[in-house]
């Protein structure tokens, strides 16, 4: 036993002074070509047959040399995981003196527990979106649920998936914010696509709501500061509307197209059109509660307040269920869409009133259960838009059907409405309206409010204005005493 351990150290101490050698070689690079040719030559041999490794603190730290480097690396098992480091040391004596310090530094951190170990970000994922979809079933649209689940599997988790929750800091989430906003290139111009700024902050909110669940789940402490730097709140822009000129070109132009369609098949389409702007414009519908609204939900009524014939809309939207009272001006329009017939048996890759001459089909008038607007597909109304030269406003900003209910919203600030009674109204809170509309309207101000003047009293009107002397300091140190 003991020829054997003392033949260990002689072979031991053999590998250590022919490293030490090489190094010495390595590091001097005084050598000639074919004299460095031969030596590296041989160094790469005796590599691949050398393992050296050095075990310290009971075994714990391992210090080793990988084939082909002259570097000693360190290795050690801590809290469930591998972890190794080079020390960047060619002296092995120093290069167990950096994997000692590091070792202690891993310990150190280790009971801090501020090591990066522990469930991943993809891990938390996996519970979160579950929990989600099961929580707000019901209360939120499938559509939103599911939009959700893709923007978490297309952006969040190839960035995030690796890390551990612990490694997200608010450093890691400004990286990823420069990450969406330099990643997608145009293939055109070269430039980088930079997505809109309400994008990243949905999924800014999808990656607090990853880091709660990690949080009830216990797998960490507190949730990282989220928030943006350099830019606590972006720039407030209006909503694109029609203003009174531009919304009479549109009603116009719509007016034309249903009265002469580009083609006959058209006709019914281009009616509904012609409809659905005035219709939008007078009630301020958002256009996903338009397109869920039915006969049953719309009354016909006579306002007390107002003595005039107007709708009661029962809302089915994002909100809920909510209550609209329209302007006179959608009266009108509603009964020509109830007494327009529509096709009984619709085709399935047509809307669901007209576009065919097929003579299998009746015509009958809408039902109670039928969409005000079936199959609405705002063809027509963007080629109106790029007809009338509508489609983008004064800033460049891009016009769609939403832009007739921020229309609606404008119009009634103009005319002096209650902001509370708008937002009521529209289902949405005075601070959006004041955030979006009442900023750019100029109705808003008023001048007489403004430009007040103090009228003067008509003792100080007679009297002559004095006209004061320039009275000069004398040269000295000091003025002159007054006279009394």
């Amino acid at each position: 036993m003991v020829d054997a351990a003392d033949s260990k150290a002689e072979s031991d101490q053999k590998t250590a002074k022919l490293c030490s050698k090489i190094n010495k070689i390595e590091k001097s690079r005084t050598y000639t070509d074919l004299h460095s040719f031969l030596i590296l030559s041989r160094i790469s041999r005796m590599r691949t047959r050398m393992n050296v490794t050095h075990e310290l603190i009971g075994g714990k730290l391992h210090v080793y040399q990988r084939a082909g480097t002259a570097v000693w690396h360190c290795a050690t098992y801590l809290a469930g995981k591998n972890w190794r480091a080079s020390t960047r040391e060619y002296d092995l004596e120093s290069a167990k003196k950096k994997a000692a310090d590091w070792y202690l530094s891993l310990r150190i951190k280790h009971g801090a527990g501020e090591l990066g170990s522990g469930p991943f970000f993809k891990d938390a994922a996996a519970r979160f979106l579950p929990e989600y979809q099961a929580l707000t079933a019901g209360e939120r649209n499938p559509e939103y649920v599911r939009q959700f689940a893709d923007k978490l599997r297309v952006h969040l988790l190839p960035f995030f998936g690796n890390m551990t929750v612990t490694d997200i800091t608010p450093q890691t989430a400004q990286d990823y914010r420069v990450h969406r906003m330099t990643s997608r290139k145009d293939p055109k111009t070269g430039e980088p696509k930079r997505p809109a700024r309400s994008t990243i902050h949905k999924e800014i909110v999808i990656l607090r709501h990853v880091l709660k669940t990690a949080q009830r789940l216990g797998w960490l402490k507190f949730i990282p500061d989220l928030s943006a730097p350099y830019k606590a709140s972006g720039k407030i822009t209006h909503r694109a509307w029609f203003s009174p000129e531009e919304y009479k070109r549109l009603y116009t132009a719509t007016r034309e197209r249903a009265e002469n369609p580009p083609h006959g098949r058209w006709k019914w389409e281009c009616e509904q059109l012609h409809d659905y702007v005035l219709f939008m414009v007078n009630t301020g519908l958002r256009p996903d509660e338009a397109a869920r609204l039915e006969f049953r939900d719309v009354e016909i009524v006579k306002d007390k307040a107002t003595n005039e014939t107007i709708l009661e809309i029962s809302v089915r939207g994002k909100r809920g269920v909510g209550y609209c009272k329209s302007m006179p001006g959608a009266v009108l329009p509603f009964e020509r869409l109830r007494a327009r017939k529509r096709w009984d048996k619709p085709l399935a890759h047509l809307p669901k009133g007209g576009g065919s001459a097929s003579t299998d089909r009746t015509m009958v008038l809408p039902r109670p259960t039928d969409l005000l607007f079936p199959g609405e597909k705002h063809t027509h109304f963007n080629a109106v838009l790029n007809e009338q030269e509508l489609k983008f406003d004064r800033e460049g900003l891009r016009r769609s059907a939403y832009s007739l209910r921020h229309t609606y919203i404008c119009l009634r600030l103009m005319e002096g409405a209650d902001i509370y009674q708008i937002a009521k109204n529209c289902r949405t809170s005075v601070e959006m309206i004041e955030k979006f509309y009442a900023a750019h309207i100029k109705n808003m101000i008023d001048a007489a409010a403004v430009n007040v003047r103090r009228e003067r009293s008509a003792e100080h009107s007679k009297k002559p204005k004095a006209i004061a002397k320039r009275v000069q300091a004398p040269k000295g140190r000091g003025y002159p005493k007054p006279r009394r």
